[in-house]
């Protein structure tokens, strides 16, 4: 009995302290909830739950963008590396965990519809779609995971329509012509900004998040002016932020912005163009 104690007391010292590791490493969101997944897998100990890994299973993709990814003792390892955490933790799969990242801009204009330049930078300031998020309150970029099926452009879709312009919560009628003009923005020529694994809060040793993160231009700004932000779903706010290395935003969402902010040509950082000093 003795020895049971001892080694109980020792395993929740070592949890505690793996705990208080995972805490100092993601103070943000990590010991808030998770977002609710609505296809959480079983347990590995749950009867005839044998996901083939490296493959399309069924409906549900769980090849890797980056390729083919080990797994030992029928579990899946985090081609990344170790986290500090093991078992699927808050994610809804075991391995890689589909997600899709809309990115939507447009100039920073004035009262006349004339694009703002930054006074330092001398580049002209875009903006895109932020949203707050519920399980942290950091800023981000309004995207989610992928159903099962689901093709990664209708996941774009959905995501913004339900965090951006709470599409959840609108009338048929109003939800007939939100889709039009979303398909004015999501049908035209696009940006694949990013495929590949993403370092969020929620990854541990046997699953993790992958996202495509694509930028849809307004170059005009007239379709989302023809469409009123609203937050729902996950988003606790949702408005329009203008892009500068001083954004603070969740995980590795900035790196997204700022490839945006190149591709563009656009404000970035207060360095000034070559040329432009007085």
């Amino acid at each position: 009995m003795a020895r049971w104690c001892l080694a109980r007391t020792v395993t929740v010292v070592s949890l505690t302290v793996t705990l208080s590791a995972v805490a100092v490493r993601y103070p943000s969101c990590r010991l808030l909830h998770p977002l609710l997944h609505p296809f959480r897998e079983l347990a590995y100990s749950a009867k005839n739950f044998s996901p083939r890994f490296n493959e399309k299973d069924g409906q549900v993709e769980r090849r890797s963008l980056s390729g083919l990814y080990e797994v030992e003792n029928g579990r899946p390892r985090n081609p990344s590396g170790r986290t500090g955490l093991v078992g699927r933790g808050l994610l809804g799969r075991w391995g890689p965990n589909h997600a899709a990242d809309p990115i939507i801009t447009r100039w920073k204009r004035d009262s006349s519809g004339n694009k703002i330049i930054h006074p330092i930078s001398g580049k002209n300031i875009l903006q895109f779609v932020a949203i707050k998020r519920k399980d942290c309150g950091e800023w981000a970029i309004p995207g989610g995971m992928v159903d099962p099926g689901e093709k990664i452009s209708a996941t774009l879709k959905r995501e913004f329509s339900e965090e951006a312009l709470n599409s959840l919560q609108k009338s048929r009628a109003e939800k007939e012509e939100m889709e039009k003009q979303m398909n004015r923005l999501f049908n035209q020529e696009h940006f694949v900004v990013y495929k590949g694994y993403v370092d969020d809060p929620r990854n541990t040793d046997n699953a993790w998040i992958e996202t495509e993160a694509v930028n849809y231009h307004d170059e005009p700004g007239e379709t989302m002016d023809n469409l009123l932000l609203e937050a729902g779903d996950d988003a606790g706010k949702v408005k329009w932020v203008d892009i500068s290395e001083k954004l603070k935003l969740y995980a590795n969402h900035g790196n997204f912005i700022r490839l945006v902010a190149e591709k563009w040509g656009a404000h970035w950082n207060e360095d000034p163009v070559p040329g432009c000093h007085k």
